[in-house]
This record gives C-alpha cells, structure tokens and sequence, in this order.
C-alpha cells in the first residue's frame, strides 16, 4: 500500500502545468503529423505539424489531471503513448515502419506500451493469416480453432506480465484493452480474464478514484463479477428447464439483426439448438440437422441455433450456409440465456411445438427424427 501512495505523490509533485512530445521522424519530408488524445470513448486532436526534411517536431500540451493516453498519427500509422509523471517524451521514428520500429525515451510506459503494441500486432497478423488459409480451406476446422486460440493467448501472455507486476500502469491499462475485430483479447465474462480486470479496476480506485478511467473500469468489473455470480448461482443441478418452459432468446443474426425466438417460433415447430460451430462435432451434426430441415420444413419445422463460438469470424463463416435462422451470443461460455436454460454441455437441444411450449429436451439424437415427426402433426 506504501508503494501505491508513493505513486500518487510522484505524480503529484511532478505534476507541472504542461508536458512535451517531442523528436524526429525521418523520411516523412512535406507529410503531416498529428498530436491526438485517447480518451475512454473518443479521439481528441490537439495539434498537428507539417514535417520538413529534418524531421524535427515538438508539441506542448497542457498537463492532463490524471495519467491519459496519446497518439503520434502519420497518415494511418500510430504511435501510442501515455502521460504521467513525465515531462518529456522523445520519439525517433522512420516514416516507413512508423508504428513499429520506433524508439521512445522518457516514459517507461510508454516503452511498455510499445511492446504491448508489438504483441497485439502479432497476434492480428497471425489470426489473419489463419482466416484467410481456413477461408481457402487450406486448414481444418480444427487446426484453425486451436492456432487462433494460440495466438490470442499468446498476446493475453505477454499482457498479464504488464497488468500483475503493475496493475496502476497505464501499461496495465492498455494491456487490458487490446482489441481484435472489435473484441477485447480479456473477456470481461470469463472467470479468469475477470481478475485481470479487477487488479487494474482496484488500482485505479485507490489511486485516481476521481477519473474517467477509474470509473469506467470500476463499472466494467462489477459487471464481470455480476455475470460469473449469476453463471455460477445458475449453472447448478437445481435449476429445472420445465420450470422455465419457453424463455424468449433476442439475439443478432449475421447481418447484426436483432432476431427473436418467440418471432421465429410463432406457429411453428422449433428446434433450438445451443452449439460451438468450432467444436470437432459440429461439422456432423449440421448434417443431421439440415435432413430434418429439408424433411420437414414445408410442415412448419424450423431451426433456431444460438452460437457460443468465442471467434465470431469462424462463426459467421459457418452459419452463412445453413438455411436456418443462425444467432451468436457473446458472451460465449459464459451465456446467460445458456444458463437460464440449464445448459451444462453442448450440444444442447430443446424442441418447441406450435403452442410456444417446450416439450422436451432431447438427450438421445438418434431418436431427433421421431421427436420431430411427432411435434410437427
């Protein structure tokens, strides 16, 4: 606790009215170069510069009241940075690999953040490596699922070493927000990345309760417990699914379309079904299902799948040849719908006649066909 106060009171007493980035960016002669701030939820910018031959630049910015982050932008390339007991930052940078291969001296943060920034970059190119060779079909479903879960860990790896040794870093904090397609690399359900989330959000309490930063982080985590509690007080033997009978399920298709259960089901048979398009039985039981689907959707028969795949990419890919209505849910193992409908292993089948009642939850796919044929009379 010593050592988190000592923290405060460096930034403090160094806290002075202004700070300076500064540096040479060379090859960029008649390009222009922009000062942006980051803050939580949208991109200031506070001053740009025309480059000469030379390179040199120079911003001064007034101090923000809690450490921020910052970013050197030369055309779509950027250099992320953060402010906090510093003064100066120095930057030396080639405009050909600006983002990269820079050099930072100053701010031991934002060297931090320089190797955190390596790390997701890596774990992006692996991954889209990865999609474009199983999108050719030149990987299985298999190796694709487990070599993007490498490289996801991979990053979450190198990131936990930032966020555990010092959880108040702005380092910490910018290793927790690391994104790949929209979604962050620490999922904010699943019980491990939780602690992640809580060490940084707990750090930021003490030490800038008063900021933006803290606050969001502080409702953030407090959301992840919620949830893990919620999945833990529901996931267990008591729950019964007849007691719950037809649960309404809203969730986005494909094309991000909010579509709901009860909408699909209204008089009709509905098979719905709780998968993993990535699971090894997948591919086989998509099989079965569209027999049913060709034998019997002309008598009112239809298939509402929900999604758990934690790759929404791979997901997608999948669900946009089924002809049945095919949604994903976010939250992935960590569902709330799942758990509400007392699901402990996938698949998980669950038959609705014409009437909106479930009347049954099939344990024995080899008899899914007579199940069917009966609830559709």
């Amino acid at each position: 606790m010593l050592a988190l106060g000592a923290i405060l009171v460096l930034f403090t007493a160094c806290n002075g009215n202004s700070f300076t980035v500064k540096g040479v960016v060379s090859g960029a002669n008649g390009q222009v170069m922009f000062l942006e701030n980051v803050g939580v939820s949208s991109v200031e910018t506070l001053d740009s510069v025309k480059l000469n031959a030379a390179g040199k630049f120079s911003f001064s910015q007034s101090r923000p009241q809690y450490p921020d982050f910052y970013r050197l932008r030369l055309n779509n390339q950027l250099i992320n940075f953060s402010i906090d007991s510093t003064e100066t930052v120095s930057f030396n940078a080639d405009a050909g690999t600006f983002a990269t291969s820079y050099i930072v001296e100053g701010s031991d943060n934002s060297k931090a953040i320089k190797q955190i920034t390596l790390a997701q970059l890596d774990a992006n190119q692996a991954i889209g490596r990865l999609r474009k060779d199983y999108d050719s079909k030149l990987i299985s479903d298999t190796i694709y699922r487990e070599q993007v879960l490498e490289a996801a860990e991979a990053y979450r790896e190198v990131a936990r070493r930032y966020i555990y040794s010092a959880p108040m870093s702005t380092a910490a904090y910018y290793a927790l927000f690391q994104q790949i397609d929209g979604l962050y690399f620490f999922n904010l359900y699943d019980k491990d990345d939780s602690k992640a989330y809580g060490a940084v959000a707990t750090s930021y309490d003490f030490n800038y309760p008063e900021s933006a930063r803290a606050k969001h982080l502080h409702n953030l985590a407090l959301q992840s417990i919620k949830v893990i509690r919620q999945q833990r007080v529901l996931d267990t033997e008591t729950v019964n699914v007849q007691e719950i009978n037809y649960l309404d399920i809203t969730l986005p298709n494909l094309y991000g379309e909010i579509v709901k259960l009860s909408e699909v089901a209204e008089g009709k048979t509905v098979l719905v079904n709780f998968t993993a398009y990535q699971s090894e039985w997948s591919p086989a039981l998509n099989m079965d299902f569209a027999g049913l689907y060709e034998k019997y959707n002309t008598k009112g028969f239809t298939i509402y799948q929900v999604s758990l795949d934690i790759d929404k990419h791979f997901w997608k890919n999948v669900a946009s040849k089924l002809p049945w209505t095919c949604v994903h849910d976010p939250e992935a193992a960590y569902s709330q719908i799942a758990a509400l409908y007392n699901v402990k292993q996938l698949p998980a089948l669950f038959l609705i006649n014409k009437k909106g009642e479930i009347v049954k939850r099939i344990e024995d796919l080899r008899a899914l066909d007579e199940d069917v044929s009966q609830a559709v009379r």
